[in-house]
């Protein structure tokens, strides 16, 4: 293998970037990193000449031979490289902003990878996506593409299903679970397994030890400290939690918690508006920190943001691809067998062991009986949004809207997709031609 790794980070302009660079520097000796290629288009190039000075002062800093890209030139970034990593929005936070928005005004849940807003942004990006892939196929076939792009589990599916990239796909919940548990439990990760079960988004913990103890009865009793930057703390009810028998994850409040979420939502949009407005002011801050030319490292409000974990995610999952290591991370792969009430190709979020020729799905050991109706629900309306992603056809996103469990009725479905195909006419040709 030649002297060190090439990496391209499409969407490189994201203020996550930082951490993703601390986390390279942090882990070289196991990852050597020789070319580090932050890849954006035109209009966030002012980011990504902000975030790219910056990463480049961190790599001064570390004394290390990692050698810094900026470009626009996507093709260029990912001609050769080990890893492509795609971290993007297409529509950026304009398009959010409608997503979370436009639903609410329908009284039904506004959020960017959950329900109507979910399905927006997997039309907007499956297609740009695909097409990253013709050229991974291309320029670079033995890469592997390391997917965060929400929404991951869907997109990484439609990607399966769509090309012959090698793609795996991620989310920083799960590894900030363990993270909590860690700190709840003072054990350290290695110590501490947790059995996942779900998609992306939409999982359950159905499993806790910690040195071999099982930890589930007491957690289930109601500890909800475990929560995240981007979706409201309102509590559990403690009986469901132990009817459950499993920890669910938090954005599993706004389906099992709705009209509590819906009216937190609303209140909010009222007193500091949507969440994507919030990141705006989160961003602006840390853009302008990140223009101090004496800034040397991520800052702490890089954490506000919501991506908690982030590199150290991407950063391992990289290393155990690459050393072969065997060990377990939560992965959005290919269902093949594990979730037997789905289809082997749709995309689960589970444990799996990570080799040098790829994730390896855990067989789970629990699968909570009240969640597979839910899982089976969500499941079927990815299928159609992945379908309609490539296909264009309304009728298709028209029952992709219509059999999300958030959405209430056909004509609100009807509605909420007229709406807002229309608000993302640029971005959905697709549905347009004629």
């Amino acid at each position: 293998m030649r002297n060190g790794l090439k990496i391209a980070i499409i969407g490189g302009g994201s203020s996550y970037t930082p951490e993703l660079v601390e986390g390279f520097i942090h882990s070289y000796d196991s990852l050597p990193v020789r070319e580090l290629w932050l890849v954006d288009i035109e209009p966030g190039l002012w980011k990504l000449h902000i975030v790219g000075e910056l990463a480049k002062r961190m790599v001064a800093r570390s004394g290390l031979p990692i050698a810094i890209h900026l470009t626009t030139d996507r093709r260029a970034a990912i001609a050769g490289a080990d890893f492509v990593s795609t971290q993007m929005r297409v529509g950026m936070l304009e398009a959010r902003g409608q997503d979370e928005a436009i639903p609410l005004k329908h009284g039904v849940i506004g959020q960017e990878t959950t329900g109507p807003g979910g399905m927006m942004k997997a039309l907007r990006t499956i297609p740009v996506l695909l097409d990253i892939c013709r050229d991974i196929e291309e320029l670079a076939p033995d890469a592997w593409l390391l997917n965060f792009t929400n929404p991951a589990g869907m997109v990484t599916e439609a990607i399966h299903k769509h090309s012959s990239v090698k793609s795996i796909g991620l989310c920083n919940a799960p590894i900030g679970l363990l993270k909590w548990l860690a700190g709840k439990y003072a054990a350290s990760t290695d110590r501490i397994y947790a059995e996942f079960v779900g998609l992306n988004h939409l999982h359950w913990v159905s499993r806790v030890s910690v040195d071999g103890i099982d930890r589930l009865p007491e957690l289930v009793k109601g500890d909800d400290s475990f929560a995240a930057a981007n979706v409201s703390g309102s509590d559990w009810d403690t009986e469901f939690l132990q009817g459950l028998n499993a920890l669910p994850s938090y954005y599993l409040k706004y389906f099992y918690m709705t009209d509590t979420m819906l009216a937190e939502q609303q209140a909010s949009l009222k007193t500091q508006g949507n969440r994507a407005e919030v990141v705006k002011r989160v961003e602006k801050e840390l853009f302008q920190l990140y223009s101090n030319p004496d800034l040397q490292e991520k800052p702490k409000q890089l954490e506000q943001r919501g991506g908690a974990y982030y590199s150290e995610a991407a950063v391992n999952l990289m290393r155990s691809l690459y050393n072969g290591t065997g060990d377990v991370q939560t992965l959005n792969v290919l269902n093949k067998g594990i979730l037997p009430f789905l289809p082997d190709d749709a995309c689960i979020e589970v444990n799996c062991v990570v080799t040098a020729a790829g994730p390896v799905p855990l067989q789970l050991t629990s699968v909570p009986e009240p969640s597979r109706g839910l899982i089976q629900a969500v499941k079927t309306y990815e299928a159609l949004t992945i379908q309609a992603a490539v296909t264009g056809d309304r009728s298709i996103a028209l029952q992709a809207m219509a059999h999300h469990p958030l959405v209430p009725s056909i004509n609100v479905a009807k509605a909420l997709l007229d709406e807002m195909l229309e608000a993302n006419r640029v971005y959905l040709p697709q549905f347009f031609s004629a």
